[in-house]
């Protein structure tokens, strides 16, 4: 929910920012892509980390990166000012999100797995409208900096609480095994209802890299799937930060007020919840692959027929839709990539897909920039912005079906190798 608030935050206040600065938009456009080039930055060269350091050693980093560039951003007295602050921000959610991805992956059971992921992702657009909803009422009253004082003090205050209930991935410890590895292990499967351990498992072959880092994604058994990966997540970025950063700013280009131009974005961010979580739901019984193809045409279709709709409801209606499908096949494509990678590589691949894929989140909000300030009407934005997701599902569709199955399967609870306690007593 966290990250929903602090990434969708300038968009929120966009509409006010823009009036009280001057700011035309290319610049608002530029101010977009600041932290969406820091979340791209985090997700190829901190996200990583947590292949070496830990899941939950990051994340927590990571939070505290994004409540420093939160509570600075109201402080700023220029654009350029702006720009830093929100691309401090980007760093730390984007380092943050792919080890959240991953930790969901591999703590939930396979035959739930889908949901597990796509049910943490959805905290995102969760947070996104519950600080749209906050904002429309906060913003005209305090002005434009509130949303962000209310979003990073916020995140300041849940740092200790995930220092002190979030515990590392029993996954990363049983194939990493770092030091202390056996008594944080125990501690996990005591809290979750399972027998202790009397002495950690040897790291199962399957789990073994010849290679680490960037080059262990294109050997030859992760090449293709990478590739497909990245187009995948490019695509939908694209169009996704469109929809985040544009829609109130767009809604309220074409007359609707200041109130209603926030709860459209509000309102897009409660159809992608309800989407995400249809999508996990169907994903784990008839495949993930089939369901995210079906959301992103979906999604595609919508947004082709945007400009059909007339009435203030009718409009709200599909931005909703579009929400639904649109997210939720996004949303998909994450879950996708927490299964096609062995643990100890798995934060490295999650995180350069989707550092490669924020470079369609970096050039989409630039783009509707440009497009707007030459007189694109919000109807023919969205249909531009409908071809990326066509690409897209082409992209997950070419994936092979295997390839989308979790590469390590072994839970403490069930593996062989493990020897329980209570199995000896």
């Amino acid at each position: 929910m966290l990250d929903g608030m602090d990434v969708l935050a300038i968009s929120l206040a966009a509409p006010v920012l823009a009036r009280e600065w001057q700011i035309n938009p290319q610049t608002l456009g530029a101010v977009f892509s600041a932290a969406l080039v820091g979340m791209a930055l985090g997700a190829i060269l901190i996200a990583p980390k947590a292949d070496t350091w830990g899941r939950r050693r990051l994340v927590i980093i990571c939070m505290t990166v994004i409540a420093v560039g939160m509570l600075c951003t109201p402080l700023a007295k220029a654009v350029p000012q702006l720009i830093v602050f929100r691309f401090v921000t980007g760093l730390g959610v984007g380092g943050m999100v792919a080890s959240m991805a991953t930790m969901a992956a591999e703590f939930s059971p396979k035959r739930t797995r889908n949901l597990a992921v796509t049910f943490v992702q959805a905290g995102y657009p969760v947070g996104a409208a519950v600080l749209g909803l906050i904002g429309a009422k906060l913003i005209p009253a305090f002005g434009w900096n509130s949303v962000f004082i209310l979003a990073g003090l916020l995140t300041t205050l849940s740092i200790p609480l995930v220092a002190i209930l979030l515990p590392e991935s029993p996954e990363f410890l049983l194939q990493k095994q770092p030091k202390g590895s056996l008594e944080k292990l125990n501690t996990i499967l005591r809290k979750m209802g399972h027998p202790r351990i009397t002495e950690l498992p040897p790291i199962a072959e399957s789990a073994q890299v010849n290679r680490t880092g960037i080059t262990a994604l294109f050997s030859e058994e992760y090449r293709t799937t990478t590739v497909l990966l990245w187009v995948g997540f490019c695509m939908a970025f694209g169009t996704l930060y469109f929809l985040l950063n544009w829609v109130p700013q767009l809604a309220a280009n074409t007359g609707l007020t200041l109130e209603f131009a926030i709860y459209s974005g509000t309102v897009l961010n409660v159809g992608a919840f309800f989407g995400m979580v249809t999508l996990g739901f169907l994903a784990d019984r008839i495949g993930l692959k089939r369901v995210i193809v079906a959301w992103l045409i979906l999604a595609a279709l919508v947004m082709v027929l945007f400009g059909n709709f007339q009435t203030s409801v009718a409009i709200l209606l599909a931005i909703c839709f579009i929400g639904f499908f649109m997210e939720g096949g996004f949303i998909g494509i994450y879950a996708a990539a927490t299964q096609v990678y062995p643990t100890l590589i798995r934060n490295t691949g999650v995180g350069w897909a989707i550092g490669a894929g924020r470079t369609g989140a970096i050039l989409g909000p630039y783009i509707a920039g440009v497009l707007v300030a030459n007189g694109m009407s919000m109807a023919d934005s969205f249909k531009v912005f409908s071809v990326p997701l066509l690409v897209g599902a082409a992209a997950i569709g070419m994936m092979k079906a295997k390839q989308m199955v979790i590469s390590i399967n072994s839970t403490p609870a069930s593996s062989p190798a493990v020897k329980s306690s209570r199995a000896e007593d």
